[in-house]
C-alpha cells in the first residue's frame, strides 16, 4: 500500500495574519488592473485570482465590491499624498503621480463622475473627502501666481476636467488624452508613473 501525501498548495506559504498587508495590497493593485481592463463588473474572482489568493481572503478584506473600488481610490489619494509630501516634491511631479492614476484608474474615476451624476445631494461623501484630500496635496505645492493658485474652485475643475478626458481603451491612448488636457490648461506635468514610496 502506497501512502498518499497531501497536497500543497503552490506559490506563497500561508502566513496567516502577517500575510493581511501584503494581501490587501495585492487585492488593490490587482482591483485597478482587472477593472482597467475588464471594466468594474469584472468578476471578483478575477481579481483574487490576480492577487493570487483565494475569495475568501478577498471578502475578508472587502465585504463587497463597493468596498474593492473605494479601497482602490483611497490608494490613489494616499499615492498622491505621499508624492506631496515627498522632500523633493513640486507640483510638476505630483500631478505626473495624480495623472498616472486618473489613467490606471479611470473606470474609477468614471465611477464617481456617474454617482454624482444619478444623486440629487452630489457625490458621495466619501468622494468629495478624497477630492478634498488631493487638492490640499496639489495647492500644496502651487506657486505664488500659478494660474489654478486662485482663490476659487479652478484647481478642482481643472483636475475634473482632466480625468473628465481620460478615456480610450488603452493606458496609452487615456495618459495621451490626459497629458493633452493639461496642456490645453497650459498646466506643465513631470513624468507619468507611481510615486515610488
Amino acid at each position: 500500500m502506497t501512502q498518499q501525501t497531501p497536497s500543497v498548495e503552490r506559490g506563497r506559504a500561508n502566513d496567516g495574519p502577517k500575510a493581511a498587508g501584503r494581501n490587501r495590497a495585492a487585492l488593490v493593485a490587482a482591483a485597478r488592473e482587472v477593472c482597467a481592463e475588464q471594466g468594474l463588473d469584472a468578476p471578483l474572482s478575477a481579481i483574487a485570482r490576480r492577487a493570487g489568493v483565494g475569495q475568501g481572503v478577498l471578502y475578508r478584506h472587502f465585504p463587497d465590491r463597493a468596498a474593492v473600488l473605494t479601497a482602490v481610490l483611497e490608494e490613489n489619494v494616499r499615492q498622491v499624498e505621499r508624492a506631496a509630501a515627498a522632500e523633493d516634491a513640486d507640483l510638476a511631479t505630483v500631478l505626473g503621480v495624480l495623472t498616472w492614476h486618473l489613467t490606471e484608474s479611470a473606470a474609477f474615476i468614471g465611477m464617481l463622475h456617474a454617482e454624482g451624476a444619478r444623486s440629487r445631494t452630489g457625490p458621495p461623501a466619501y468622494a468629495v473627502e478624497l477630492s478634498r484630500r488631493v487638492e490640499r496635496a496639489l495647492r500644496a505645492h502651487l506657486p505664488p501666481g500659478h494660474r489654478l493658485a486662485g482663490a476659487g474652485k479652478d484647481l478642482v475643475i481643472a483636475v475634473g476636467m482632466v480625468s473628465g478626458a481620460v478615456t480610450g481603451p488603452t493606458r496609452e491612448q487615456r495618459e495621451d488624452r490626459a497629458l493633452a488636457a493639461w496642456r490645453l490648461l497650459g498646466v506643465e506635468v513631470g513624468p507619468v508613473r507611481p510615486h515610488p514610496g
